[in-house]
């Protein structure tokens, strides 16, 4: 319910629950019909959940900052639970060099290079699962592809890898609020070591040549960056890189399994796979919440904000705005989804997605071009995480093309 307390709209609702978890939904749309921004009392922030005020939001990083990170804890005030990214968690001037440096990195030009790498391996991996009949279209395909070739093309060690899951599990889970989730995910990460071993990825030495690792300590090399900065930009890529990814896949998949007319359109024009993607992302996207803080006492459509108060953007609510997008609560991949807020938008949008969509366009071209039908072998299982959104387990049938 929506009440007004001390002329702050207030809605009473706990988007962290198992509830809103399993499914969000209905909080997506309290929160985008409440108005333009509400007050949630139960964890003391502001939420935005229209695509209007959203992008006002993204696009005045000087009132609605990054550099205090873009979760619940403030980490200029409150002890983070690792070091704030120079990419994600910075504003100018300090993230102006750092995105410069990944922009180039993650060019047009060095993607079309992986193309080809990423298209012989998605290709090999869905036959062999193809030709077994059923497999799990999350653990065998969403999340084993990004697994191998994004590690690969980063220049990561082949050992070690096993510590890429629960590290970033525990990245998004710390987003949240320090609830059981977050210690849970702490617990796992400090019993396998893999703070140690992310320090140790962190370094040049242990990045292979010809990576993205390796140029980006070329860059500092440079004098472009520093040379812990290029360890920090490494480190983007092991805890936001890749869980984003497999479940962005597994959501797509998941909702072409549930609209078995939309699967026939892909299978009929595999061309289509980076439409379907993108629809996905803007249906329901799997890093559905991004924060910022007010560098100071603020209006914003027409409420009085203070200093240093949090504010969230709710993405799956405000990429279903019927003010913004025709049909909202429908998925079609036929639309041209172009303006999603699912990667962000301004000059902190997310840098790697076009990395992103080259993984799931592979994927999803392999799967559509050798799969004529594909439907649920059981039920899936949700991905329970404070600020990600997918499946962990989607058990699948297909029949070849």
């Amino acid at each position: 319910m929506t009440t007004v307390n001390l002329d702050r709209p207030v809605l009473d609702v706990d988007p962290f629950s198992d509830a809103a978890l399993n499914d969000p939904d209905p909080i997506d749309r309290a929160i985008r019909e409440a108005g333009p921004i509400v007050w949630i009392p139960k964890y003391g922030f502001w939420a935005s959940g229209r695509d209007a005020q959203v992008r006002e939001i993204f696009q005045d990083w000087e009132t609605f900052s990054s550099s205090f990170g873009t979760g619940l804890t403030n980490v200029k005030r409150d002890e983070p639970w690792r070091k704030p990214s120079v990419i994600l968690e910075a504003d100018p001037p300090i993230h102006t060099p750092n995105r410069k440096v990944l922009t180039r990195v993650l060019s047009l030009k060095a993607l079309r290079q992986l193309e080809e790498t990423f298209r012989v391996t998605a290709e090999a991996m869905v036959d062999a699962l193809v030709a077994k009949g059923s497999f799990d279209a999350s653990a065998d395909l969403a999340f084993a592809f990004p697994f191998k070739v994004l590690p690969d093309s980063v220049g990561m060690r082949k050992e070690g890898r096993e510590h890429l899951m629960p590290y970033s599990t525990l990245n998004f889970n710390a987003m949240g609020p320090r609830n059981d989730r977050y210690h849970a995910a702490r617990k796992i990460v400090e019993e396998m070591g893999t703070f140690a071993y992310v320090d140790a990825q962190m370094a040049r030495e242990n990045l292979q040549p010809g990576g993205f690792g390796q140029e980006i300590y070329a860059a500092a090399d440079a004098g472009e960056i520093s040379q812990e900065d290029a360890g920090m930009l490494v480190r983007a890529f092991i805890s936001a890189g890749i869980d984003t990814t497999m479940l962005g896949i597994g959501l797509t998949i998941h909702a072409l399994i549930e609209r078995p007319e939309q699967w026939a359109l892909l299978h009929d024009d595999p061309s289509l796979a980076k439409f379907a993607f993108d629809e996905a992302l803007r249906f329901s996207p799997s890093s559905p919440i991004i924060g910022r803080t007010t560098a100071g006492a603020t209006e914003f459509a027409g409420v009085q904000l203070g200093a240093e108060e949090k504010v969230m953007t709710f993405l799956g609510a405000a990429n279903r705005d019927p003010d913004r997008w025709d049909r909202a609560e429908e998925f079609d991949i036929l639309r041209k989804p172009v303006g999603h807020l699912a990667f962000g938008y301004g000059i902190h949008a997310c840098v790697g997605q076009m990395v992103a969509r080259l993984e799931a366009t592979a994927v999803l071209t392999a799967l559509a071009e050798r799969v004529r039908t594909i439907a649920y072998d059981g039920p899936p299982e949700r991905f329970i995480n404070n600020w990600l959104r997918g499946y962990t387990a989607q058990p699948v049938k297909v029949t070849a093309a």
